[in-house]
């Protein structure tokens, strides 16, 4: 019985043995693997191939910005021309969208998404650009308003305007056409009396009018 007992006990500590050598050999593979995948993934040849002229813009790679609106990628070649002016005026507030401007009216800090351009009542109002007027409507803050979309992504809004708005949505609209009269209707801007309201957009990102209004 006594050497029973001890063969069972011999066989034990060098099963036990046998078990550390293995997850110690195990344990070194498996730091050799990680330290092979961990040299392919620091190469800098996998991480950043190559561009060359003539690549195709891709996720990841940077591309040139467009001055006139940091932010977004090179504005299209095929801009909107001519572009002028959408009604003659002082403005009276500019476009703030990077910090807080002070709203009269409401008596609070706030982003402004256009220009506020001062004129009489009843002033005629014009299409900035050659394009095609999207929607005519009701704004429940900024009064009476006509989107128009131009050529390359560019989208010029005008607000505050009386009702006698003279275009349609479809209506396709060249520079200095007629779109309607400066008026007082934006609730929001009430307080700065009789004046245009202008944004634009590209691509869908705000961008200050007064450089859109200067673009060649």
């Amino acid at each position: 019985m006594s050497k029973k007992f001890n063969f069972k006990r011999s066989f034990g500590k060098k099963g036990y043995y046998i078990a550390l050598i293995l997850c110690a050999a195990a344990i070194g593979i498996s730091g050799y693997m990680y330290y092979q995948s961990a040299n392919q993934t620091e190469d800098p040849q996998l991480n950043n191939p190559a561009i060359t002229p003539g690549d195709d813009v891709q996720a990841g790679i940077i591309t040139p910005t467009d001055p006139t609106n940091p932010g977004n990628t090179t504005a299209p070649a095929n801009r909107p021309k001519p572009i002028g002016q959408p009604v003659a005026g002082e403005t009276i507030k500019d476009y703030a969208m990077d910090c807080l401007s002070y709203n009269e009216t409401t008596r609070d800090w706030r982003v402004h998404n256009g220009i506020d351009i001062a004129a009489d009542a009843g002033t005629v109002v014009c299409a900035a650009a050659p394009g095609t007027v999207y929607t005519v409507f009701k704004d429940d803050t900024m009064g009476n308003t006509v989107v128009i979309r131009h050529d390359g992504g560019y989208v010029t809004t005008y607000s505050s305007l009386a009702e006698n708005v003279t275009v349609n949505a479809g209506d396709v609209v060249k520079t200095g056409d007629a779109i309607g009269t400066v008026a007082n209707t934006a609730l929001l801007e009430s307080a700065q009396g009789d004046h245009l309201h202008f944004s634009v957009t590209w691509n869908d990102q705000p961008m200050n009018p007064a450089e859109f209004l200067q673009m060649d």
